[in-house]
């Protein structure tokens, strides 16, 4: 149920339309002037305000401010009257989605609300996800990734929760994402969380999200994952490394459906079809005290244990070769295929990195290559063993991990800037939003940055 705020000094408009949205389906709360609508601005969270621009206590400009201060994704629609035209574009210019001129019918501001609130959630989906997951690139000829395809085919058409089991770069997040796109909830947002890289403060944040003065440095109300996957689904990576508190939140919201923000007491209530994926031997860390069984049973309903590469060696060479392809697109490299020799060091390598490790050698392979075809000595960064005639990396498998690399970048930049942030995302070439992202994300702190984020 969406919340909308209606903000009109005339009683008998804003009865009608709240009595008509809510009819609709919608929660409606009503301001009769500019200063209500601010007080309740600040009191809870809307999806959508709908404010008049002339009224007592604060006009429709100011109440216009206060909501994209509490939060700027909330789009808010102005009413106009006849003569105040030039008012309702001056707010379009300082940020209001779109504006409404009475007299008008239910029907026209409905086609507006729903507009709003479909750019609302794309808008979140952006500055989430960036671009949607495109095509899933899970490839195997192997027995056992048949019977993993045979699964994802018969529980897709389910919200059964499912629980994906295998070491790193095995593919896990491929599989959830293949589950999502094959599912009925395939239109709505698929919604990754990698559970591991964060405090639990930031983690419960970034999980259910938080209203705006909630802790230090709250500046905005924030939608959390559960939020922005409702209708759809929400991929938890990592889910073994969740801290024994924000197990029992999970548990919670995976159960009833419904959560409250940090620092709010209001219920949100969703629709979501979790998927989780672990690394970790969740039976070994129940036995430990490490990790809730009540949790591991709701999440274990359907699982799929991946087996790692050298485990399917079978699966190597199709997997090579849909890089080769892939890459060669990317990079426009046109390589045909390997060579005798080329095919025999990839199958007798151990692979530790499994398929992200493959997927790395083959995008340098591509670029070594001054031929359409790959050769053994494009794939130097592969070694003998000594005397074991295995092959092993030439590179810690870490290194392999682009979320490991991704922090080094960030540490990197903070550091030569002085851990200003503003100057540090200067130096990745991405925006002040993203460096924020990416430092929460990571859990990064330190208390000179700490300082001059305060500044």
């Amino acid at each position: 149920m969406k919340n909308i705020l209606i903000a009109e000094d005339e009683s008998t408009l804003r009865e009608g339309l709240s009595q008509a949205f809510s009819e609709n389906g919608f929660k409606v709360v009503q301001a009769a002037s500019g200063r209500e609508a601010m007080e309740k601005l600040e009191r809870q969270g809307f999806d959508l305000v709908v404010t008049d621009l002339k009224m007592p206590g604060g006009d429709g400009l100011e109440v216009l401010r206060r909501s994209r201060n509490v939060n700027e994704d909330t789009p808010v629609i102005i009413m106009t009257a006849f003569g105040t035209v030039e008012g309702a574009v001056e707010a379009i210019k300082q940020g209001a989605y779109d504006y409404i001129q009475k007299p008008f019918s239910i029907d026209e501001l409905e086609v507006k609300i729903q507009r709003a609130l479909e750019h609302r959630r794309l808008v979140q989906k952006v500055n989430y996800l960036g671009s949607s997951p495109g095509s899933t690139g899970i490839v195997g000829d192997s027995r056992v990734m048949k019977e993993i395809f045979n699964t994802i085919e018969k529980v897709a058409g389910s919200n059964a929760t499912v629980l994906i089991v295998g070491e790193t770069g095995t593919g896990k997040e491929l599989i959830a994402e293949a589950i999502h796109s094959h599912s009925p909830r395939r239109d709505c947002n698929f919604v990754k969380m990698n559970c591991a890289s964060l405090t639990d403060t930031l983690l419960e944040s970034e999980l259910f999200g938080h209203e705006k003065g909630a802790f230090t440095g709250a500046e905005r109300q924030r939608i959390g994952r559960f939020e922005l996957a409702n209708e759809g689904t929400l991929f938890l990576d990592e889910v073994g490394n969740m801290s024994p508190s924000t197990q029992a939140k999970v548990l919670r919201a995976i159960q009833e459906q419904e959560f409250e923000r940090v620092g709010g007491n209001r219920t949100i209530r969703v629709d979501v079809r979790i998927i989780a994926a672990t690394n970790v031997d969740l039976p070994a860390a129940i036995a430990e005290g490490r990790f809730r069984e009540d949790l591991f049973y709701r999440l274990n309903v359907v699982n799929v244990q991946v087996p790692p590469l050298r485990q399917r060696p079978e699966d190597i060479l199709p997997l090579a070769r849909h890089f080769v392809i892939k890459f060669g697109h990317e990079l426009k490299r046109p390589v045909k295929d390997f060579t005798h020799e080329a095919v025999e060091m990839l199958v007798r390598h151990d692979w530790p990195g499994n398929v992200r490790e493959l997927e790395n050698t083959i995008e340098r392979a591509v670029l070594m290559t001054e031929s359409g075809t790959i050769a053994e000595s494009d794939l130097s960064i592969l070694r003998r063993r000594n005397g074991s005639g295995e092959m092993p990396a030439l590179v810690d498998p870490s290194l392999l991990n682009l979320e490991v690399l991704e922090k080094q970048a960030v540490l990197e930049a903070l550091k030569r800037s002085n851990w200003v942030q503003k100057e540090a995302a200067k130096l990745l070439g991405v925006s002040s939003r993203v460096m924020n992202y990416k430092v929460a994300k990571h859990g990064i702190t330190n208390d000179r940055w700490t300082k001059n984020r305060q500044n």
